[in-house]
C-alpha cells in the first residue's frame, strides 16, 4: 500500500479524490466539501460515480451530504453520526421547519441564531425563514439512503420522526408552487422561436434548444444540457399526408431520470426541429461530443457542454425578449407544455407519453385533465 507524500494532509488527498470525479460530479466548492466530508464520504462519491448513478442524483447527493455534514458540525460541534441517533433526526426537523410568527414572540424557536448565522456565513443558507417541506424530506432521505449504504439501520421510518414531520408541516404552511409558473405551450413557443430570427449562433443555437427540447417530448434541461452528437441516430425521411418527406432522427437518451438501470430510452424527431437542430451542428461545425455548447462575446463556440442551468436561463431571456414575464417560465414550462399542447391538440396520453416518457400516468395525466377542465362546459356555465 502506497504510502503519502511527507506533509500531504486528510483534506489534500480528499480534494484530489473530489478532482477524479469532478468530470462527472462537477463540484464548485471543491476545498470547502473536502473539509466537510470524511474518507468514506468521499469514498461513497467515487464508488457511486462507478456503479453509473445519474449525474443529477449524484450533484444532489453530494451537495445534501455537505449540508448535513455542515449543519452537525455548526448545531453539534461534530461531524454526523453514523447511524444517527432519533434526538439528532428531531433536532434536524425543529432547526428546518418552524413557525415564522412564532419566532417573533420567541427568538428561541427554530434554528438557533449561531447555527444559522455559521450556515449563513459558509453559504449553505442563503433565504430567510423555514426550509421547504420537500427539501427538509429530501435531505432526511438523503441521510437515510447514506445510513443503508454503509451497512447500518437508522431511525427514519421512528413513529416520532414521522409525527415531528407532519406537524411541522402544518406549522409551516406553504403554497406548493409549480417549478414553471406556466407551460410553454405552442403559442408560448412560437413568440420564443420568433425572438432567434437571425443566422447568429446565438439565435440558431437557441432555436434549436427550445424546438429540440420541446418536440422531443419536452425533455428535461440536464438531458438537453448534455446532449451529444453520438446520440443522434438519422434515420429514413417519413412523409405526412402526401407532403414533402420530412428528415428524421431518433435521440438515444441512455439511461434518464425515470428509467432503469439497462434501459436506453429513445425519441424521434421530425420536420422543422430536425432542420433546426442540423443548421445549429453546421453553423458550429460540431462533428462529435456535445451538441449544445456556450458561446463567448467574439462568438466562439466552447468545447464543453452547456449548464443544464443555461437552459433554463435561455427560456427566461426568450421569454423576456418575447415581451413575456421572465419570472412565470422555465425549462420545465417546456416539459409541461408539450403534455399541455398535445392534450389541447387531442392527441390521446399514451401517444404523448412515449415521447415524453413519463412513468406516472398520474403526472402526465394531471396537464390532460387541467387542459380539459379549462376548455368543458364545467367551466362555461356563464
Amino acid at each position: 500500500m502506497a504510502t503519502d507524500r511527507p506533509g500531504r494532509s486528510a483534506v489534500d488527498r480528499r480534494v484530489e479524490s473530489l478532482d477524479t470525479i469532478a468530470a462527472v460530479l462537477p463540484m464548485e466548492r471543491r476545498d470547502e466539501l473536502a473539509e466537510l466530508l470524511s474518507d468514506q464520504d468521499v469514498e461513497t462519491l467515487r464508488h457511486l460515480v462507478n456503479q453509473g448513478m445519474g449525474e443529477n442524483t449524484l450533484r444532489a447527493l453530494a451537495s445534501d451530504l455537505a449540508y448535513l455534514q455542515a449543519w452537525s458540525l455548526a448545531a453539534n460541534g461534530s461531524s454526523l453520526p453514523w447511524p444517527a441517533p432519533e434526538a439528532l433526526l428531531l433536532k434536524f426537523v425543529a432547526h428546518h421547519l418552524w413557525d415564522p410568527e412564532r419566532r417573533v414572540i420567541n427568538p428561541q424557536h427554530g434554528i438557533p441564531t449561531d447555527v444559522e448565522d455559521r450556515l449563513r456565513l459558509q453559504g449553505f443558507l442563503r433565504s430567510t425563514g423555514p426550509h421547504a417541506p420537500d427539501t427538509v424530506r429530501r435531505r432526511l432521505a438523503t441521510w437515510s439512503t447514506l445510513t443503508k449504504w454503509r451497512g447500518l439501520d437508522g431511525s427514519f421510518s421512528s413513529p416520532a420522526l414521522k409525527s415531528a414531520l407532519r406537524l411541522a408541516v402544518r406549522a409551516t404552511p406553504r403554497p406548493r408552487k409549480r417549478r414553471s409558473a406556466k407551460a410553454v405551450t405552442g403559442d408560448v413557443l412560437a413568440r420564443l422561436l420568433a425572438t432567434c430570427r437571425t443566422d447568429s449562433l446565438r439565435d440558431t443555437r437557441d432555436r434549436a434548444i427550445l424546438m429540440v427540447a420541446f418536440a422531443s417530448g419536452g425533455r428535461r434541461r440536464s438531458e438537453i444540457a448534455t446532449l451529444r452528437k453520438e446520440q443522434l441516430s438519422p434515420e429514413e425521411p417519413i412523409r405526412v399526408d402526401g407532403g414533402p418527406p420530412l428528415p428524421s432522427l431518433s435521440i438515444h437518451l441512455g439511461r434518464t431520470k425515470t428509467s432503469g438501470t439497462d434501459e436506453d430510452e429513445v425519441v424521434y424527431l421530425n420536420g422543422r426541429p430536425v432542420e433546426a437542430l442540423y443548421a445549429w451542428l453546421e453553423a458550429a461545425k460540431i462533428d462529435k461530443g456535445s451538441v449544445f455548447r456556450a458561446i463567448d462575446r467574439w462568438g466562439n463556440v466552447s468545447p464543453r457542454p452547456l449548464d443544464p442551468k443555461a437552459i433554463n436561463d435561455i427560456v427566461k431571456q426568450r421569454a423576456e425578449l418575447a415581451g413575456l414575464d421572465p419570472t412565470q417560465f422555465s425549462a420545465h414550462g417546456l416539459r409541461s407544455g408539450y403534455l399541455t399542447e398535445a392534450a389541447n391538440r387531442g392527441i390521446p396520453l399514451p401517444e404523448a407519453m412515449e415521447q415524453s416518457r413519463h412513468r406516472s400516468v398520474q403526472q402526465a395525466s394531471s396537464y390532460y385533465n387541467n387542459a380539459t377542465r379549462r376548455s368543458g362546459r364545467a367551466a362555461m356555465l356563464l
